[in-house]
């Protein structure tokens, strides 16, 4: 257990240094061109390509949820137990925030730093919205975006999934996810990607942040009902106790 734990918050960690750093040098320091498109298309790339690496790294360590989401998913899919599954979202909790202090603190060392005129790829609604959506679209939004990521975790790596590609599924659809949801919200999908960087920024950063807790959750719970729905229950029985690889924002 202690290893699946070190290796959560490893995960974590490494998923919010190096995605949320390739967001805040795109949309914060402005090195996107002055193209949204082409910050966005980047950031999503950076999120899915990181979560690709993790899950052929640490998936046969822990399942590479890195993501509470999908750590409430492959709960109530009976794939681990509720010890186990707190056990990750601290883990995880903890890894997110380490990750969004060590980038601050690399940020930080540049002159056209600033904290809270650069950011550290917070999400946000409102005015911290690229469309300025409201509070009930953002909600609506990342219960959306999460409920698919989820989705597809559980189905890849259920006892019907293919194994071996189930990371490529995996880190793909998470860029798919960031491909619409930038632009709405910044994409959390990943609770523990989300607070991090809003207890280092803090201001609406972190007055908003309830909501890319909450909502992922919620999402979370969605596609653990639709996995039951749709797939039957030995999907789950005899196969691999949790996700063999899973996800951030």
């Amino acid at each position: 257990m202690a290893r699946k734990l070190l290796a959560e918050l490893v995960g974590t960690f490494f998923l919010v240094v190096f995605a949320v750093g390739v967001a805040t040098l795109k949309f914060g320091f402005k090195f996107d061109g002055g193209s949204v498109a082409a910050g966005v298309v980047a950031t999503a790339f950076a999120f899915g390509l990181a979560l690709l690496g993790l899950a052929y790294a640490i998936g046969p360590i822990s399942g590479a949820h890195v993501n509470p989401a999908v750590t409430l998913g492959a709960f109530l899919t009976k794939r681990i137990p509720a010890v186990q599954s707190l056990g990750y979202m601290v883990a995880q909790f903890a890894g997110g925030i380490l990750g969004a202090l060590v980038l601050w603190g690399l940020f930080s060392q540049s002159p056209l730093y600033h904290r809270k005129v650069t950011g550290l790829g917070t999400d946000g609604y409102g005015t911290s919205s690229l469309i300025h959506i409201g509070g009930g679209g953002a909600f609506l939004a990342e219960v959306i975006l999460t409920s698919l990521f989820v989705f597809v975790v559980l189905a890849v790596t259920n006892k019907l999934g293919n194994a071996s590609t189930a990371g490529v599924a995996i880190g793909l659809t998470l860029t798919l996810v960031h491909l619409m949801g930038i632009p709405i919200t910044g994409t959390s999908v990943n609770p523990a990607r989300s607070l991090g960087p809003a207890i280092v920024v803090g201001g609406s950063a972190l007055s908003q942040v309830w909501l890319f807790i909450v909502a992922p959750l919620v999402g979370g719970i969605v596609a653990a009902i639709l996995h039951r729905l749709v797939f039957p229950v030995s999907a789950n029985e005899g196969g691999a106790p949790e996700p063999a690889a899973a996800s951030g924002a």
